[in-house]
């Protein structure tokens, strides 16, 4: 091992996002003692605290004890493997760039982002769950049971991305508020249910209808039952797409609890709030919805581009529709050592909101030049779309990867933050991996 290579383990260890955030020259401040438990499995505790917890009933679901927060040893949220939590109340976390290397996304990789704290699960059943579908601008109102859409409606798989507004919120400067994502808020699962489309046409629809949004079965983090922690929605041209859906399963198996069990919309391309979970309703509205999330500066960047640090105000935000192109490196991993005399193999995906991406290029010079990937085109519209290269290394020494994509429109990713914005959204920025070539 180099002087170089154990600094940088004595430094890192194999924590690969301080890794990637040392390339980027960030600080970081990683919360790696914070988890989550069910709340059906939240009185087991008083045994690991060594004490009884009096008001464990009042304890809000996805919450820790303190005195385990502050333990040593890491915590896992069920059913997910390698994320890194950001915060546990209400639950997110993401999986470093290196564990999204799968076509498509295993259940356990998928980032979590919740606004609420979910049902329990233990008390769902997925057959009976009901959905109503109201609102102004539909002909009925009409409540299906899960086991009615499945008999229903014609049911469709489509691979689809899912992104979260703020990925990459950490990078911005001065900072923004709000879960401090680096690279990895994005998946692309396979998800099975039936068009949102076809069950609004089922129930009516109204020539005045604008919007389409949603009502989940979470909770407010405050525990107050009158508060919705978000509903958010999509103007009637988006819901009506082929590929948004009214899903049940991920993989060909139950969505996880943490993404949406037992149903969620999926709706790619745009932030991934517009998707929720825990469904329990769909309004139909004659405008623009105006559910919590929906004002203010939630999933808003200001109309125009303003100076860093600019208080902007809420007339002057626009409502973040499709995502930008972005790209990620899969392999390898941030900080590797790599033998000089060998070409060295590098692969990701590449996506671009409603768009397709059609080019795909790498450099290992900070960007003075480009070499250009392989490019595969998406299983479907909204998936994401495979990239490989290779490359050389002139001599020994650090080195970056950076990967850059351009989509149909010939916009590409920039080498630097683009705008900043007061809550840090839609950062596609080139992602980069360091390299010490030997």
């Amino acid at each position: 091992m180099t002087d170089k290579k154990r600094g940088i383990h004595e430094l890192y260890g194999d924590d690969p996002v301080a890794a990637d955030k040392a390339v980027w020259g960030r600080q970081t401040n990683p919360v790696t003692r914070r988890g989550f438990l069910k709340g059906s499995g939240l009185m087991a505790m008083s045994a690991a605290v060594g004490a009884s917890i009096p008001f464990a009933h009042l304890m809000p679901g996805g919450l820790i004890p303190a005195a385990l927060a502050q333990s040593e040893k890491p915590f896992t949220i069920p059913g997910k493997e390698g994320l890194i939590v950001l915060n546990d109340r209400p639950v997110n976390a993401e999986a470093p760039a290196h564990l999204l290397d799968d076509r498509i996304t295993p259940a356990e990789r998928l980032f979590v982002r919740n606004n609420g704290i979910p049902p329990v699960a233990d008390n769902i059943e997925v057959d009976p769950w009901e959905l109503t579908i109201g609102g102004e601008s539909v002909e009925q109102e009409m409540t299906l049971s899960v086991a009615d859409l499945k008999a229903k409606f014609r049911h469709h798989t489509y691979q689809l991305q899912l992104e979260c507004g703020g990925n990459g919120r950490s990078e911005f400067v001065p900072p923004a508020s709000g879960n401090q994502w680096t690279t990895g808020a994005i998946g692309c699962p396979q998800w099975t249910g039936v068009r949102l489309r076809d069950v609004l046409e089922h129930v009516g629809i109204k020539d005045d209808a604008v919007y389409v949004a949603y009502y989940g079965a979470d909770t407010h983090v405050s525990g107050d039952p009158n508060k919705v922690p978000i509903s958010r929605g999509v103007p009637l041209d988006k819901a009506l797409e082929d590929e948004s859906l009214i899903a049940w399963a991920m993989n060909g198996e139950d969505i996880p609890h943490m993404n949406g069990y037992p149903l969620r919309l999926v709706i790619a391309g745009w932030p991934g709030s517009v998707a929720g979970k825990w469904l329990r309703k769909i309004v139909v509205r004659n405008q623009v919805h105006d559910g919590p999330k929906m004002t203010g500066t939630s999933y808003r960047v200001p109309c125009e581009s303003v100076a860093p640090g600019t208080v902007v105000p809420d007339e002057e935000m626009c409502i973040i529709e499709s995502m930008p192109v972005k790209s990620l490196v899969t392999y390898p991993k941030s900080g590797i050592e790599h033998d000089i005399a060998a070409k060295l193999a590098i692969r990701g995906h590449a996506w671009a909101g409603d768009r397709e991406v059609v080019e795909v290029h790498v450099s290992i010079d900070f960007g003075a030049t480009w070499t250009k990937a392989t490019l595969e085109k998406p299983a479907n519209r909204f998936a994401w779309q495979h990239w490989q290269a290779s490359v050389e290394f002139p001599e020994t020494g650090y080195y970056e990867v950076w990967a850059r994509a351009t989509d149909d429109t010939g916009r590409a990713q920039p080498m630097v933050l683009p705008g900043w914005n007061p809550k840090g959204y839609l950062n596609n920025a080139c992602h980069r991996i360091a390299v010490q070539a030997v």
